[in-house]
Protein backbone atom coordinates (compact mmCIF):
# COMPACT_ATOMS: atom_id res chain seq x y z
CA UNK A 1 0.00 0.00 0.00
CA UNK A 2 1.49 3.25 -1.02
CA UNK A 3 1.76 5.93 1.44
CA UNK A 4 0.06 9.42 0.89
CA UNK A 5 2.49 12.24 1.29
CA UNK A 6 1.73 15.58 2.29
CA UNK A 7 4.11 18.71 2.04
CA UNK A 8 5.73 18.00 5.41
CA UNK A 9 6.99 14.81 4.17
CA UNK A 10 8.31 15.63 1.52
CA UNK A 11 11.76 16.24 3.68
CA UNK A 12 15.38 14.45 3.34
CA UNK A 13 17.53 13.57 0.64
CA UNK A 14 16.03 14.02 -3.15
CA UNK A 15 18.03 13.32 -5.83
CA UNK A 16 17.10 13.83 -9.05
CA UNK A 17 17.29 10.44 -11.31
CA UNK A 18 19.75 10.93 -14.09
CA UNK A 19 18.60 9.72 -17.64
CA UNK A 20 20.95 6.77 -18.88
CA UNK A 21 21.05 6.97 -22.53
CA UNK A 22 22.75 4.13 -24.71
CA UNK A 23 25.91 5.37 -26.86
CA UNK A 24 23.99 5.97 -29.72
CA UNK A 25 21.47 8.23 -27.72
CA UNK A 26 18.73 6.10 -27.08
CA UNK A 27 17.02 5.66 -23.60
CA UNK A 28 18.55 2.71 -21.79
CA UNK A 29 15.40 1.12 -19.63
CA UNK A 30 17.72 -1.56 -18.13
CA UNK A 31 19.90 1.05 -16.96
CA UNK A 32 17.54 3.07 -15.67
CA UNK A 33 15.71 0.50 -13.91
CA UNK A 34 19.35 -0.75 -11.99
CA UNK A 35 19.65 3.29 -10.95
CA UNK A 36 15.99 3.15 -9.44
CA UNK A 37 17.38 0.22 -7.97
CA UNK A 38 19.86 1.59 -6.37
CA UNK A 39 18.22 4.79 -5.38
CA UNK A 40 15.95 2.89 -3.26
CA UNK A 41 18.39 0.88 -1.66
CA UNK A 42 20.93 4.25 -0.65
CA UNK A 43 18.79 5.39 2.51
CA UNK A 44 17.42 8.77 0.36
CA UNK A 45 14.03 9.74 1.46
CA UNK A 46 12.51 10.98 -2.18
CA UNK A 47 13.80 10.87 -6.09
CA UNK A 48 12.54 13.20 -8.79
CA UNK A 49 12.13 12.53 -11.98
CA UNK A 50 12.71 15.47 -15.20
CA UNK A 51 14.94 17.74 -13.45
CA UNK A 52 17.64 19.60 -14.99
CA UNK A 53 19.76 16.38 -14.48
CA UNK A 54 17.65 14.33 -16.28
CA UNK A 55 18.27 16.05 -19.04
CA UNK A 56 14.18 16.74 -19.44
CA UNK A 57 14.50 19.18 -22.33
CA UNK A 58 15.96 16.30 -24.79
CA UNK A 59 13.15 14.45 -24.15
CA UNK A 60 10.55 13.81 -26.49
CA UNK A 61 6.88 13.24 -25.31
CA UNK A 62 6.48 10.03 -25.87
CA UNK A 63 9.65 8.65 -23.99
CA UNK A 64 8.36 11.21 -21.40
CA UNK A 65 5.49 8.95 -20.68
CA UNK A 66 6.90 5.72 -20.93
CA UNK A 67 9.69 6.74 -18.60
CA UNK A 68 6.93 8.24 -15.92
CA UNK A 69 5.46 4.53 -16.20
CA UNK A 70 9.09 2.49 -15.90
CA UNK A 71 9.14 5.09 -12.81
CA UNK A 72 6.36 4.77 -10.94
CA UNK A 73 6.33 0.97 -11.28
CA UNK A 74 9.82 0.26 -10.64
CA UNK A 75 9.56 2.56 -7.26
CA UNK A 76 6.12 1.11 -6.45
CA UNK A 77 6.30 -0.21 -2.64
CA UNK A 78 10.11 1.49 -2.60
CA UNK A 79 10.42 3.76 0.89
CA UNK A 80 10.77 7.04 -1.68
CA UNK A 81 8.64 9.37 -2.41
CA UNK A 82 8.13 9.47 -6.64
CA UNK A 83 8.04 12.97 -7.47
CA UNK A 84 7.96 14.16 -11.19
CA UNK A 85 8.15 17.59 -12.60
CA UNK A 86 6.09 19.54 -14.99
CA UNK A 87 8.23 21.57 -17.49
CA UNK A 88 5.75 22.95 -19.88
CA UNK A 89 5.80 26.60 -20.70
CA UNK A 90 2.39 26.50 -21.78
CA UNK A 91 -0.02 26.60 -18.22
CA UNK A 92 -2.84 24.88 -19.94
CA UNK A 93 0.24 21.79 -20.88
CA UNK A 94 1.50 22.12 -17.04
CA UNK A 95 -2.03 21.36 -15.79
CA UNK A 96 -2.56 18.66 -18.15
CA UNK A 97 0.75 16.73 -17.44
CA UNK A 98 0.59 17.67 -13.71
CA UNK A 99 -2.89 15.80 -13.44
CA UNK A 100 -1.48 12.66 -15.64
CA UNK A 101 1.20 11.93 -12.90
CA UNK A 102 -0.66 12.25 -10.58
CA UNK A 103 -3.16 10.36 -11.87
CA UNK A 104 0.08 7.51 -12.56
CA UNK A 105 0.56 7.20 -8.55
CA UNK A 106 3.39 10.06 -8.12
CA UNK A 107 3.57 10.88 -4.76
CA UNK A 108 4.64 14.84 -5.27
CA UNK A 109 5.32 17.21 -8.49
CA UNK A 110 8.03 19.63 -8.57
CA UNK A 111 7.27 22.42 -10.88
CA UNK A 112 9.46 24.54 -13.06
CA UNK A 113 7.61 27.85 -13.72
CA UNK A 114 7.99 29.26 -17.40
CA UNK A 115 10.37 31.39 -18.38
CA UNK A 116 10.90 30.94 -22.29
CA UNK A 117 10.12 34.47 -24.30
CA UNK A 118 10.13 36.32 -20.26
CA UNK A 119 6.37 36.35 -18.80
CA UNK A 120 5.12 38.87 -16.58
CA UNK A 121 5.34 38.24 -12.67
CA UNK A 122 1.41 37.73 -12.68
CA UNK A 123 1.16 35.45 -15.73
CA UNK A 124 4.24 33.43 -13.98
CA UNK A 125 1.80 33.46 -10.65
CA UNK A 126 -0.93 32.34 -12.48
CA UNK A 127 0.51 29.29 -13.99
CA UNK A 128 1.90 27.98 -10.29
CA UNK A 129 -1.48 28.70 -8.60
CA UNK A 130 -3.17 26.67 -11.49
CA UNK A 131 -1.09 23.56 -11.54
CA UNK A 132 -0.96 23.84 -7.34
CA UNK A 133 -5.05 23.94 -8.07
CA UNK A 134 -5.34 21.47 -10.38
CA UNK A 135 -3.56 18.38 -7.72
CA UNK A 136 -3.84 17.75 -4.20
CA UNK A 137 -0.17 16.06 -3.81
CA UNK A 138 2.88 18.31 -2.96
CA UNK A 139 4.21 20.71 -5.19
CA UNK A 140 7.53 21.85 -5.12
CA UNK A 141 7.89 25.19 -6.91
CA UNK A 142 11.67 25.77 -8.26
CA UNK A 143 13.13 28.49 -7.53
CA UNK A 144 16.21 28.44 -10.26
CA UNK A 145 17.11 32.20 -11.33
CA UNK A 146 20.25 30.81 -12.64
CA UNK A 147 18.66 28.47 -15.21
CA UNK A 148 15.98 30.26 -15.85
CA UNK A 149 16.92 33.97 -16.10
CA UNK A 150 13.69 34.50 -13.89
CA UNK A 151 13.48 36.11 -10.87
CA UNK A 152 10.95 35.70 -7.95
CA UNK A 153 10.84 37.38 -4.61
CA UNK A 154 10.33 36.06 -0.98
CA UNK A 155 7.19 38.08 -0.42
CA UNK A 156 5.75 36.70 -3.95
CA UNK A 157 6.71 33.02 -2.82
CA UNK A 158 5.33 34.03 0.46
CA UNK A 159 1.74 34.26 -1.34
CA UNK A 160 2.26 30.63 -3.09
CA UNK A 161 2.68 29.16 0.51
CA UNK A 162 0.32 31.49 2.67
CA UNK A 163 -2.75 30.29 -0.44
CA UNK A 164 -1.38 26.21 -0.98
CA UNK A 165 -0.43 24.16 2.14
CA UNK A 166 0.37 21.55 -0.06
CA UNK A 167 3.23 23.56 -2.27
CA UNK A 168 7.04 22.55 -1.27
CA UNK A 169 9.57 25.08 -2.24
CA UNK A 170 13.02 24.29 -3.76
CA UNK A 171 15.44 26.91 -3.48
CA UNK A 172 18.13 27.08 -5.89
CA UNK A 173 19.47 30.59 -6.24
CA UNK A 174 22.95 31.49 -6.04
CA UNK A 175 23.77 31.86 -2.58
CA UNK A 176 20.25 30.76 -1.21
CA UNK A 177 20.56 30.95 2.42
CA UNK A 178 19.34 34.49 2.87
CA UNK A 179 16.61 34.66 0.44
CA UNK A 180 15.70 31.56 2.58
CA UNK A 181 15.88 33.40 5.77
CA UNK A 182 13.96 36.45 4.52
CA UNK A 183 11.20 33.55 2.79
CA UNK A 184 10.74 31.54 5.94
CA UNK A 185 10.24 34.94 7.92
CA UNK A 186 7.55 35.83 5.87
CA UNK A 187 6.43 31.90 5.55
CA UNK A 188 7.69 30.30 8.45
CA UNK A 189 4.56 27.19 7.97
CA UNK A 190 6.77 26.57 4.63
CA UNK A 191 8.97 23.84 3.55
CA UNK A 192 12.21 24.48 1.95
CA UNK A 193 14.79 22.04 0.35
CA UNK A 194 17.97 22.89 -1.58
CA UNK A 195 19.12 22.07 -4.79
CA UNK A 196 21.95 23.42 -6.19
CA UNK A 197 24.31 20.07 -5.80
CA UNK A 198 23.76 20.79 -2.32
CA UNK A 199 26.70 23.56 -2.27
CA UNK A 200 24.48 25.08 0.55
CA UNK A 201 23.49 21.66 2.14
CA UNK A 202 23.94 22.74 5.81
CA UNK A 203 23.78 26.14 6.01
CA UNK A 204 20.18 25.91 4.65
CA UNK A 205 19.38 22.99 6.78
CA UNK A 206 20.61 25.63 9.83
CA UNK A 207 18.38 28.10 8.17
CA UNK A 208 15.16 26.11 8.04
CA UNK A 209 15.64 24.14 5.22
CA UNK A 210 14.35 20.53 5.43
CA UNK A 211 16.28 18.09 3.19
CA UNK A 212 18.42 18.72 -0.29
CA UNK A 213 17.91 17.77 -4.24
CA UNK A 214 21.56 16.72 -5.02
CA UNK A 215 22.42 14.84 -8.41
CA UNK A 216 22.04 11.28 -7.47
CA UNK A 217 25.56 9.67 -8.67
CA UNK A 218 27.06 9.74 -5.00
CA UNK A 219 23.63 10.22 -3.06
CA UNK A 220 25.04 7.70 -0.21
CA UNK A 221 27.21 10.96 0.61
CA UNK A 222 24.21 13.09 0.72
CA UNK A 223 22.47 10.39 3.28
CA UNK A 224 25.76 10.20 5.62
CA UNK A 225 25.63 13.85 5.48
CA UNK A 226 21.91 14.52 6.45
CA UNK A 227 21.97 11.51 9.01
CA UNK A 228 24.54 13.10 11.18
CA UNK A 229 22.86 16.87 10.85
CA UNK A 230 19.95 15.19 12.37
CA UNK A 231 21.49 13.02 15.07
CA UNK A 232 23.34 16.53 16.31
CA UNK A 233 26.88 15.26 15.43
CA UNK A 234 27.12 18.45 12.79
CA UNK A 235 30.96 18.25 13.33
CA UNK A 236 31.23 15.12 11.16
CA UNK A 237 28.69 16.44 8.77
CA UNK A 238 30.93 19.49 8.05
CA UNK A 239 33.84 17.42 7.76
CA UNK A 240 32.10 15.26 4.98
CA UNK A 241 30.60 18.20 3.31
CA UNK A 242 33.79 20.25 3.25
CA UNK A 243 35.34 17.05 1.35
CA UNK A 244 32.79 17.51 -1.24
CA UNK A 245 33.14 20.61 -1.78
CA UNK A 246 35.57 21.34 -4.09
CA UNK A 247 34.25 18.17 -6.49
CA UNK A 248 30.59 20.02 -6.28
CA UNK A 249 32.20 23.33 -6.38
CA UNK A 250 33.83 22.90 -10.10
CA UNK A 251 31.72 20.57 -12.16
CA UNK A 252 28.74 22.84 -10.30
CA UNK A 253 30.49 25.91 -12.68
CA UNK A 254 28.31 25.04 -15.75
CA UNK A 255 24.96 22.66 -15.13
CA UNK A 256 26.09 20.51 -18.39
CA UNK A 257 29.42 19.82 -16.60
CA UNK A 258 27.68 18.13 -13.56
CA UNK A 259 25.79 16.20 -15.55
CA UNK A 260 27.91 14.34 -17.41
CA UNK A 261 30.25 14.15 -14.67
CA UNK A 262 27.63 12.74 -12.45
CA UNK A 263 26.71 10.24 -15.76
CA UNK A 264 30.76 9.30 -15.88
CA UNK A 265 30.06 8.84 -12.01
CA UNK A 266 27.61 6.10 -12.16
CA UNK A 267 28.86 4.21 -15.28
CA UNK A 268 32.77 3.77 -13.58
CA UNK A 269 29.97 2.84 -10.41
CA UNK A 270 28.50 0.14 -12.60
CA UNK A 271 25.25 1.84 -12.05
CA UNK A 272 24.31 2.47 -15.71
CA UNK A 273 25.96 0.90 -18.96
CA UNK A 274 26.95 4.05 -20.70
CA UNK A 275 27.37 7.78 -19.54
CA UNK A 276 26.41 9.39 -23.07
CA UNK A 277 24.50 12.86 -22.58
CA UNK A 278 22.48 13.85 -25.47
CA UNK A 279 24.17 16.85 -27.72
CA UNK A 280 24.55 19.78 -26.80
CA UNK A 281 26.66 18.61 -24.21
CA UNK A 282 29.74 18.41 -21.90
CA UNK A 283 33.23 16.75 -22.93
CA UNK A 284 35.20 15.79 -19.90
CA UNK A 285 39.17 16.07 -19.84
CA UNK A 286 41.79 13.54 -19.04
CA UNK A 287 42.19 15.88 -15.76
CA UNK A 288 38.35 15.41 -15.26
CA UNK A 289 38.69 11.68 -15.95
CA UNK A 290 41.41 11.09 -13.28
CA UNK A 291 38.80 13.54 -10.97
CA UNK A 292 36.31 11.38 -11.05
CA UNK A 293 38.22 8.34 -10.22
CA UNK A 294 40.04 10.12 -7.06
CA UNK A 295 36.43 11.15 -5.98
CA UNK A 296 35.09 7.54 -6.54
CA UNK A 297 38.34 6.39 -4.15
CA UNK A 298 37.82 9.18 -1.58
CA UNK A 299 34.71 8.32 -0.80
CA UNK A 300 34.54 4.84 -1.07
CA UNK A 301 31.95 4.49 -3.60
Amino acid sequence: MQKHYAAQDIIGVNPITAMPFTASGEIDEASLIRLLEHLADSGAQGTTLFGIASEFPKLDDHERDRLAQIFVTTLAGSPLYRAMSVTDHSTEQAVKRARRYASLGADALMLLPPFFLQPGPQAIQEHIFAVLEAVDIPVMVQYAPGETGLAITPEQLAAVAARYPHAVFKIECNPPVDYTREFLAKAPQASVLNGYAGLYMLQMLEAGGKGVMPGCSFIEVYVRIYRHWLQGELQQAEVLHTALLPYIQRWMSHCEYIIQAEKTILMRRGIIASDYCRRPGWALTAEDSLLIDKFIADFQL
